[in-house]
């Protein structure tokens, strides 16, 4: 077995000043050939692969933190700091880098002057390599004291001095008992200096100094100190709300008396950095470094004390789940939790997907579909933080244990019901918890995070599960709101609670196809979004555009036919008249909805909009994105009555090959060719006009199809048409209307949209199948 005294976690400082987790491994001390001297080796326990290979050298100053860390520095901005699972190791580890230095193992920092020997290159003052001569610890000289530390400040080498010359005289318990002496007899202005004095202490960045003044018995004379700040016109009271107002409530006792230790350390020390230490100046930020390393090391040690105690995580599970446990415990417990997960962000990506792969193995999830429905806001809002750090860590946990429940669950019940629930209930004014659900919804949609899945049918099975089980639940309330001819609640929280759901749908379109599609399609839900821009409400009418304007994105002639048959432009051409030219952004959002169907030459729009609203518009002079409408129109219109009069003119067998050849050769292309375009446009027409001779018709199909071969004679049969009106001849070349798709008829949803989907296209230029269906519907020559 392994010896887990030399067991280490390496941790580097990256340029964010935080704390790199390395790897896990086992450190050893000897020399090596290529190196020239004894170095640090760590190889990781997974593979024995290479870790670190660091030279002990001479002058480099090694620091030894909170009995199991050594911290030292390699080359310029480079940190690197060895975690000791066990005391013992890092105590023979010490002894072995002192050995090298020559060093008294005693010692917490093996070099307190290589900087000063680095410093004098940059420092011509010739103080910099000197000793600080402290003052006497006496109340008439803490002015002396005050501007001492303060000039310190200025030299990093002068920093190392005024630290060792602090620790060496035992100087900081000296401070604290002047403290004492200038509260009880209300020296103000001492206690000033104090206050300058403490501060200067920690700028000047010093483990060894702060492990000396967050001790159980100092930290909070420390905190006393800093109360005196001589900007303010009276002290603060930290002290009075550490020990009185801050209360530490546990959840389940904890019996290990050193967690306990370090949970009140870290708490008071993130206070002292947070709230008590006034707001670091830009020259000062990277001074407090160590500071926030303390704080790193220490949450990170919780987490770990906390994971290897078995008991304490089965039984606070145990006791949330517990249908008898007090409302109030249970918040406890909760807010316990949130913050054992917020300390776990100090952990590396591995640690912490075993970490939360612990918490879901002790049914954190159902703990949640609890604890979210509580009717307490503490609660409630605790609850929310914890499923957005496992949502925002790995969304797919989540998602596995939605799909388990999909057999066995009620509706009402399953997790991600619940967190519709809450977040359409939401009563903040401000909808703080439903803003947050809904990013939770977001990242669990989102196709991107699915496809690095393990599991290949997630996308698949999820998507499914939210638009069998969930969507209903997320659109109730606009369809509930959209009932009439304008919204029936315009009060502020009912319009922002909207304003997200059509945000989450507006986000579904444009990720996800053939789901939404059909929901829409068969809910008739885009007609009952545009009813919200009848709204008072600004925002709520561009986020209805925007949603109209995310399916025209997708150019696809499924949702154009469904837009055309609805008339649903009425309702922005309605929005755009009301603003009268306006000059806002509901003016430029709908000129851009319009200007994107002219550019992206839209055709079934185009037209639509034009027949239709033509009239109305042509009065808009202040851009000429209808004007240019109008126009790309009339070019359609004149290439259709240029392409009828060619036909009849040169006959038609010279027009029946180059269809026939456009049909053969470009029956897959997205767009509709300009033959299925005539063949929309004109079908109407087509019912007005006279039937064929038959022996004509006969001899003029004959001509045709020996002009092109047997293959296509095969392929292609020449249909006649009994008509009102002059005789013609339909080819079945021409493309005809898709089935169920008529322009002037609704979609048959449930048939055709699952025939689109698996066809894979969605521009509306159909399918194989389509194409074959409309070749069969068409009627054939005599």
């Amino acid at each position: 077995m392994t010896d887990t005294r030399r067991r280490v976690k390496l941790y580097a400082l990256n340029a964010d000043r935080q704390w790199d987790d390395r790897g896990t491994g086992h450190v050893s001390s000897c020399y090596v050939e290529r190196l020239k001297g004894t170095s640090l080796l760590v190889r990781a326990e997974s593979d024995g692969t290479l870790l670190l290979e660091s030279k002990i050298q001479p002058d480099t100053a090694y620091q030894k933190q909170q009995d199991t860390l050594i911290v030292w520095s390699e080359g310029d901005n480079f940190d690197l700091a060895l975690s000791f699972q066990e005391k013992a190791g890092c105590d023979e580890i010490w002894e072995k880098i002192c050995q090298v230095q020559g060093k008294d193992p005693s010692v917490e920092i093996t070099q307190d002057i290589v900087e000063e020997s680095e410093d004098e290159r940059y420092d011509e003052m010739s103080d910099s390599v000197q000793p600080v001569e402290l003052p006497a610890c006496e109340m008439g000289r803490l002015e002396d004291i005050s501007e001492l530390v303060n000039n310190c400040l200025v030299s990093p080498a002068r920093k190392d001095k005024l630290a060792a010359a602090l620790e060496s005289h035992n100087y900081i318990k000296k401070l604290l008992n002047l403290f004492h002496m200038c509260e009880d007899i209300e020296n103000i202005e001492g206690l000033h200096h104090l206050f300058e004095i403490f501060k200067s202490i920690f700028l000047l960045n010093k483990n060894t100094l702060f492990e000396t003044m967050f001790s159980d018995d100092t930290i909070f004379d420390v905190v006393g100190c800093l109360e005196y700040d001589p900007s303010l016109p009276q002290p603060k009271k930290h002290r009075e709300y550490l020990r009185e107002l801050a209360k530490f409530r546990e959840a389940i006792p904890i019996k290990n008396k050193d967690l306990l230790a370090k949970i009140h350390q870290t708490y008071r020390v993130q206070y002292i950095q947070d709230i008590v230490l006034p707001t670091p100046t830009v020259f000062e930020d990277n001074l407090l470094s160590t500071l926030s390393s303390f704080i790193f090391f220490n949450k990170v040690e919780i987490v770990k004390l906390i994971e290897e105690d078995e008991r304490f995580l089965t039984d606070l599970f145990k006791l949330l789940m517990d249908d008898k446990t007090p409302d109030v415990k249970r918040r406890d417990l909760v807010l316990f939790l949130k913050e054992f997960c917020n300390f776990s962000q100090n952990l590396q990506p591995q640690d912490k997907d075993a970490f939360y792969k612990t918490l879901v193995s002790l049914g954190i999830l159902p703990a949640l579909e609890i604890t979210l429905s509580i009717d307490d806001q503490k609660t409630k809002t605790a609850s929310i933080d914890i499923l957005t750090y496992i949502v925002e860590f790995s969304p797919s946990v989540v998602r596995d244990y939605t799909l388990q429940q999909a057999n066995n669950t009620e509706e009402e019940q399953m997790l991600l019901n619940i967190v519709i629930e809450q977040m359409l209930r939401d009563r903040d004014p401000e909808l703080g918890g439903a803003v947050q659900l809904m990013g939770v919804l977001r990242i669990l949609l989102d196709p991107e995070s699915m496809l690095a899945s393990v599991n290949k049918s997630e996308k698949a099975d999820f998507l499914n599960f939210f638009y069998k089980h969930s969507i209903q639940t997320l659109i109730a309330p606009l369809l509930d709101n959209t009932t009439g001819e304008k919204p029936l609640k315009e009060d502020y929280h009912t319009v922002q609670l909207l304003g997200l759901v059509l945000e989450l749908l507006s986000f579904c379109v444009e990720h996800h196809t053939y789901h939404i599609k059909t929901c829409i399609l068969n809910k008739d839900l885009l007609r009952r979004i545009l009813v919200l821009m009848r709204s008072t409400h600004t925002f709520l009418v561009l986020g209805a555009l925007r949603f109209m304007r995310k399916i025209i994105a997708l150019k696809d002639e499924y949702y154009n036919r469904y837009i055309i048959k609805g008339n649903l432009f009425s309702p922005v051409i309605d929005a755009f008249l009301r603003n009268n030219g306006r000059y806002n952004l509901l003016d430029s959002a709908i000129l851009e909805l319009f200007e994107f169907i002219k550019l992206e030459d839209i055709k079934s729009l185009c037209s639509h909009v034009v027949e239709n609203y033509g009239k109305i518009l042509e009065d808009v002079e202040y851009v000429q994105t209808f004007k240019a409408l109008k126009t790309r129109y009339d070019q359609h219109q004149d290439k259709l009555k240029e392409r009828d009069r060619v036909s009849g003119s040169v006959g038609v067998a010279e027009a029946v090959v180059p269809s026939l050849l456009r049909t053969r050769y470009r029956r897959e292309a997205r767009q509709p060719d300009d033959e299925e375009e005539m063949w929309f446009n004109d079908e109407d027409e087509l019912e007005d006009e006279a039937p064929l001779d038959a022996a004509q018709t006969h001899a003029h199909a004959h001509h045709a199809l020996d002009a092109i071969g047997k293959i296509v004679e095969k392929k292609v049969c020449p249909s006649t048409e009994t008509v009102n009106g002059p005789s013609r001849v339909l080819l079945s070349a021409a493309p005809a209307k898709p089935a169920h798709t008529d322009v002037q008829g609704l979609v048959d949803y449930d048939g055709d949209s699952d025939e689109e989907e698996e066809g894979g296209g969605t521009s509306g230029s159909g399918t194989s199948g389509a194409s074959e269906e409309r070749d069969a519907k068409r009627p054939r020559l005599a």
